[in-house]
């Protein structure tokens, strides 16, 4: 018998994608299979929506927006199955999008956390920045993706389709065994939104488990459904919580080099903003900042014993994609 799985959207105003993309959750190929959609202290009418038009959906009502990390936390405490998988509303699947993704994972016990091939929906042929073909992380810390560096997308050609152990797995279409959810008590809430799945899926890497980037499953994403890329709170969010998984994860005397060398480079950022007219994100980078350090003492107590060199982890690019992208102009994953 099929491992079970909980496909679980977590919803906030997002009528029109639930709409426009639910159908097609619904009609996903795989046997032991149940949909839920974890309501997030919507102000909006989908809750009433779904009642009316999806009665064969589990509705999870969280009572206010716990943002991404604190609401998936509190709707997976009521939801049950050997696998979850976390799928932003805005993202369209293919009928067969579960299946080649749960079989590698059973393949091998240590596998916690994959990803599917994931490009845009609204150019199907595109890769999409939220995942692409797996995520990874530079010398600094700096997530990035095969597939997308900045804001260059790749075309897919196939260059991508091998199974890939990469560092981190897009949380826009995330599967996690739930007992390794369970074991590392899900995503930290304290992030609010942006870069909990990297958090996750470096803790887990720190307790010998591995991530996998799936090519034979592919899904396509909107992007920017809830929160706008051109966004300054987004950009406070980035900042500030880069920093703080960094401090979480990285051995103790790794964390403060790179992170001293990290908080340079966004010095960097800040004044590009600056000077490009855009003072609303350079205080998002200074309130990044700010907050980090104010809860230096609050995220030390969140580290665990156990850290494992930075180097040793699969998916860690040995140089800067901020050096490689702006000062060498390479584009391409592949050229890095």
């Amino acid at each position: 018998m099929s491992p079970s799985v909980a496909v679980v959207i977590l919803n906030w105003n997002g009528k029109s994608f639930l709409k426009e993309f639910l159908p097609g959750v619904l009609l996903s190929e795989y046997d032991s299979l149940q949909v839920v959609v974890g309501d997030n202290g919507s102000t909006d009418d989908s809750v009433e929506f779904l009642e009316q038009n999806f009665p064969t959906v589990k509705i999870v009502k969280n009572d206010v927006n716990y943002g991404f990390a604190g609401g998936y936390n509190k709707i997976l405490e009521r939801v049950e199955a050997d696998y979850f998988i976390l799928l932003n509303s805005d993202v369209e699947v293919t009928p067969n999008w579960i299946r080649p993704v749960i079989d590698l994972m059973q393949s091998d016990d240590k596998i916690a956390a994959a990803q599917p091939k994931i490009k845009w929906q609204l150019d199907k042929n595109q890769f999409e920045y939220a995942g692409a073909a797996g995520g990874f992380l530079d010398i600094y810390a700096y997530p990035f993706c095969r597939g997308r560096l900045f804001n260059v997308y790749e075309m897919d050609n196939n260059q991508y389709n091998e199974t890939e152990e990469i560092f981190w797995a897009s949380g826009a279409a995330f599967f996690i065994k739930s007992k390794y959810w369970k074991e590392t008590g899900g995503l930290d809430a304290d992030l609010f939104a942006h870069m909990e799945e990297i958090d996750l899926c470096w803790r887990l890497k720190n307790l010998d488990y591995k991530i996998v980037y799936c090519p034979d499953a592919e899904v396509y994403h909107v992007g920017g459904g809830t929160l706008q890329t051109e966004n300054p709170f987004k950009t406070y969010l980035n900042f500030r919580n880069n920093l703080i998984i960094m401090q979480k994860n990285l051995p103790a005397g790794d964390a403060i080099f790179r992170i001293t060398l990290r908080m340079f480079i966004d010095f960097i950022a800040w004044w590009h903003f600056l000077l490009s007219g855009k003072p609303k994100f350079t205080f998002a980078v200074s309130k990044g900042h700010w907050h980090f350090i104010k809860d230096l003492a609050k995220t030390a107590a969140k580290r665990k014993q156990h850290q494992k060199p930075y180097s040793e982890h699969k998916g860690v690019y040995k140089n800067s994609v901020v050096w490689a992208f702006f000062i060498k102009k390479i584009q391409y994953f592949s050229k890095l």
